[in-house]
C-alpha cells in the first residue's frame, strides 16, 4: 500500500511538472461542436460534413527531460478534413485562458474551409493561412493573438541542434509571415507540432462495408441502439490478416499421453474471455488493429437474419419503377440508378381501430371537427338557388336612377367550404424501428399508433391523404408499401394494412422521397404536404452510408420543393440536430425526444402545419 501511495504521488508530481497544458482553461469539443459546425458552414464549408473528434497522432520531436521521465508528449491531436467529416481535437487546453482555446477551435475550423492539395506541409498551411486572412480579415486579430501565445510555448532555437534550430526558425517565420516561401531542411528529429496548422499527413478515408462483403442481402442488423456503449474518442487503426491459430507453443501433460480426448475446432488465438469488456479494452488502447475472417457476424451473434421466401414475402405490385439518384462527388443526377418496388402486405386483414386508441381517437376527432367542410350561404352570385335581397334592392335602386347593369349578381347559393389540401405521409420502416423504447413498446409500434390516429383525424377533416412506408435492401430493391392511396376511403381494410406494418431493412430515404414526390405532385390541390416520419439517418448498402446518403436525401428534398411540395420531417432520433437542419432547413423538422409521445403529437402538428 505504501509503495502504491508513493508511486501515485510521484506520478502526479512529475506529470504536473512536465505538463504544458492548462486544465482549468480546457475547452471540450462537445462544448463548441455546434458553434464550430455553424461557423464552418457560414464561411462556405460544405454542409454535408459533420464535426467529430480527431485521432491521436504520434509525435517524434525532441522531448524535455521531465516529459521523458513522466512519459508524456508522445501524442497530439491535429485538425483535418476528409470527404465525410471535419476532425477537430477532442479538447484543447494549450493556452491559459478559455477564450484563446475557443479561438483556436474557430481558427482551425476556418482553416479547414480552404482546400489546398499541392505542396508540402508548411507551404500548404501557409497558403491556407494567407487565403483565410485575405477572405476573412476580421480573423486577423485573433490569429495574431494565437500566434503570440503559441510562439511562447515553442522551444527556443538556441536550445536545439543546428538543423533542428533551422527548422524551428522556419516555422516561426511561416507563422508570422504566411507570404514568405519557406522549406524545411532535414533534421534528425522532426519539429514540434504546430497547433495552429492542420494535420501534416491526414489518414486516408477508408470505407469498408463488411456487411456488403459477407452478404449484400442482409438487413440492418448491426445498427447501434441508443443505450449501447460508445468510445469516448476516435482511435487510430490499421488492418491486418486474420491469424490462422496454427502457430505458437503447444504444451501438454505427459500423463495424458495415453488418454483419450475429444477434438474441438476452436481458434484459441481469437477466442474472447468470458469476463472481457471489449469497450473498456478499446478505451485503453491507442491503436486498434482489426482483421476480417471468413466467418459472418451471424455465426458469432445469434440473430435471425433470414429473408422470407417469395411465397411468404409481401405482395409485389409491379416490375418496379426506375428512380434517379444524386452523386455529390460527380455532381450529377444518375438516371434510373435505383428501382422502387411497390408492395402491399400479404398478411393484412380488415380490422377495427385498436381498443387502446379509441378514447384518444375520439378526442382527436372532436378537435379536428372544426376543419370539417361546412355548408354556408355565399352572397352576390350570378346564379343561385335564392335571391340575395340586399343585392337585389341595390339593383332596383340603381335601375330607377337610370344606372342599369345587367351583370349585377343578385343571387345567393349554399356551398361546401372545403380545404384545398393533399398530404402524403411517408413512414420509415427500416429494421432500426424494431428497437424498444420502453418495456412494452417498440419504435415501429409507436409509428403504427401514430399512423392510426393521424388517419382518424384526417378522415374527419375530409382532406385528401395517402399513407406509405418504405425500407430498402440495396439500390435495386427499395420497398415502397402502399397502405392507403389518395382515392381510397379510410376503412377497416386500410386499418388492416396499418396493423400489418412491420420493420423492414435499410433506409434509402432519397429514393423513397423522390417516388413519394411524384405521387403527390399529381394531386391538383393548392397545398401539398409531404410528411416524413423517421428514426435515424439515411443508410443502405452499396455506398449509401455517411455523406453520400445525406447529400442524395437533401437533393431529393430540394427537388420536391421545386415541384411546389412542402416537405416536413418528424423524427425521434436524438442526434437529428446534427444533420436534419442541413436536409430540411431549421423550420421544416421537429424532434420528439420522447418517442412514446409521437402518436399524440402527430395530429396536433398536422393541425399547425395546415391551419
Amino acid at each position: 500500500m505504501l509503495e502504491e501511495l508513493v508511486g501515485s504521488t510521484w506520478h502526479r508530481f512529475i506529470t504536473n511538472k512536465a505538463a504544458t497544458h492548462y486544465p482549468d482553461a480546457i475547452v471540450h469539443l462537445d462544448d463548441i461542436r455546434l458553434t464550430a459546425g455553424i461557423f464552418f458552414r457560414a464561411l462556405g464549408g460544405e454542409g454535408g460534413l459533420h464535426v467529430e473528434s480527431s485521432t491521436d497522432s504520434e509525435v517524434h520531436a525532441k522531448r524535455t527531460v521531465l516529459q521523458r521521465i513522466a512519459g508524456i508528449g508522445k501524442q497530439t491531436q491535429y485538425a483535418w478534413r476528409d470527404e465525410e467529416t471535419l476532425r477537430l481535437p477532442a479538447s484543447i487546453a494549450l493556452f491559459p485562458t478559455k477564450q484563446l482555446n475557443k479561438d483556436l477551435y474557430l481558427w482551425l475550423t476556418a482553416l479547414s474551409v480552404i482546400d489546398v492539395k499541392q505542396g508540402d506541409w508548411i507551404s500548404r498551411n501557409q497558403i491556407r493561412t494567407k487565403k483565410t486572412l485575405t477572405i476573412w480579415p476580421g480573423l486577423r486579430s485573433r490569429y495574431q493573438q494565437l500566434v503570440e501565445a503559441h510562439l511562447q510555448q515553442r522551444p527556443a532555437p538556441a536550445d536545439l541542434s543546428e538543423r533542428e534550430a533551422k527548422q524551428e526558425q522556419a516555422i516561426r517565420t511561416a507563422l508570422l509571415d504566411s507570404e514568405q516561401s519557406l522549406t524545411l531542411d532535414y533534421a534528425k528529429r522532426p519539429p514540434q507540432p504546430v497547433s495552429l496548422w492542420l494535420h501534416p499527413s491526414p489518414p486516408p478515408l477508408e470505407f469498408n462495408n463488411t456487411a456488403a462483403i459477407h452478404d449484400p442481402e442482409l438487413p440492418e442488423a448491426a445498427k447501434q441502439k441508443k443505450d449501447q456503449k460508445k468510445q469516448s474518442k476516435r482511435k487510430s487503426g490499421n488492418r491486418t490478416d486474420m491469424p490462422e491459430g496454427n502457430d505458437g507453443l503447444m504444451s501438454f501433460r505427459l500423463e495424458s499421453l495415453w488418454s483419450w480426448g475429444e477434438y474441438s475446432k476452436v481458434d484459441r488465438t481469437s477466442t474472447d474471455d468470458d469476463d472481457d469488456d471489449a469497450m473498456q479494452t478499446a478505451e485503453d488502447m491507442d491503436n486498434i488493429t482489426v482483421a476480417q475472417d471468413s466467418e459472418t457476424t451471424s455465426s458469432k451473434i445469434k440473430l435471425d437474419l433470414d429473408l422470407p421466401a417469395n411465397r411468404y414475402d409481401d405482395v409485389v405490385l409491379g416490375e418496379g419503377i426506375a428512380i434517379d439518384e444524386w452523386d455529390y462527388k460527380k455532381q450529377i443526377l444518375q438516371k434510373d440508378h435505383c428501382r422502387v418496388i411497390p408492395m402491399k402486405s400479404r398478411d393484412a386483414e380488415a380490422c377495427d381501430l385498436p381498443q387502446r386508441l379509441k378514447s384518444q381517437a375520439r378526442k382527436i376527432r372532436r378537435q379536428f371537427e372544426i376543419l370539417r367542410p361546412q355548408r354556408h350561404w355565399v352572397n352576390r352570385q350570378t346564379d343561385g338557388t335564392e335571391l340575395d335581397l340586399e343585392s337585389y334592392i341595390n339593383f332596383l335602386s340603381d335601375r330607377k336612377q337610370g344606372h342599369v347593369n345587367s351583370d349585377t349578381p343578385v343571387y345567393r347559393d349554399c356551398k361546401n367550404e372545403t380545404r384545398d389540401l393533399s398530404c402524403l405521409l411517408l413512414a420509415d420502416l427500416s429494421l432500426s424501428t424494431d428497437a424498444h423504447i420502453n418495456n412494452t413498446a417498440r419504435v415501429v409500434d409507436v409509428i403504427r399508433d401514430a399512423v392510426y390516429l393521424f388517419s382518424e383525424a384526417l378522415s374527419v377533416t375530409g382532406d385528401r391523404f395517402a399513407l406509405h412506408g418504405f425500407s430498402s435492401r440495396n439500390r435495386n430493391h427499395v420497398r415502397f408499401y402502399n397502405i392507403k392511396g389518395f382515392d381510397e376511403n379510410y376503412n377497416d381494410d386500410v386499418r388492416g394494412y396499418i396493423d400489418a406494418i412491420r420493420p423492414g431493412y435499410y433506409t434509402r430515404m432519397g429514393t423513397a422521397i423522390r417516388h413519394a414526390s411524384d405521387l403527390l405532385e399529381k394531386e391538383t390541390s393548392a397545398q401539398k404536404l409531404l410528411l416524413i416520419i423517421t428514426d435515424g439517418k439515411p443508410n443502405d448498402l452499396d455506398k449509401y452510408e455517411g455523406r453520400y446518403g445525406i447529400e442524395d436525401t437533401r437533393q431529393a428534398i430540394l427537388e420536391a420543393e421545386k415541384k411546389g411540395l412542402q416537405p416536413f420531417c418528424v423524427t425521434i432520433d436524438e442526434k437529428a440536430e446534427d444533420y436534419l437542419p442541413y436536409l430540411f432547413g431549421k423550420n421544416a423538422y421537429i424532434l420528439i425526444k420522447n418517442a412514446a409521445e409521437l402518436p399524440a403529437k402527430l395530429p396536433s402538428l398536422y393541425l399547425r402545419l395546415t391551419r
